[in-house]
């Protein structure tokens, strides 16, 4: 039992991490359209930056971490690319195109985490 939730642990925690980030990006449009001074500090920057670098570092964890225990490449390549998508979210001006980078990369960082859980079982 000790050795599923070790497992599980990484990738549900990188799986919650891109499913709160993407609950911030769409609740902060939302807000943006209706009360503006509310979505102006929930799109601050620093904070998409910081929550992508936590993701960033989340995912690379869960994934290597199962990459060395399962020996899988497949779920580490694919979170690999939505990863570099974020990391190119953060290389850009804040923006429509960084949302949808952004967006794009957790979707499909998140389907390397689901990958990577069934490949541990």
């Amino acid at each position: 039992m000790a050795k599923v939730w070790t497992k599980w642990r990484w990738d549900g925690l990188g799986l919650s991490i891109a499913g709160l980030c993407l609950m911030h990006c769409l609740i902060s449009s939302v807000l943006l359209v209706f009360l503006a001074s509310a979505g102006g500090l929930l799109l601050d920057p620093i904070i998409h930056e910081i929550g992508l670098v936590l993701a960033i570092v989340f995912g690379m964890l869960a994934l290597g971490k199962g990459l060395w225990d399962h020996g899988f490449v497949m779920p580490a390549a694919i979170g690999a690319s939505g990863i570099g998508m974020m990391a190119a979210a953060l290389a850009i001006p804040h923006g429509t195109t960084e949302i949808a980078l952004t967006a794009v990369g957790v979707a499909i960082l998140a389907w390397g985490h689901i990958l990577n859980h069934r490949a541990s079982n």
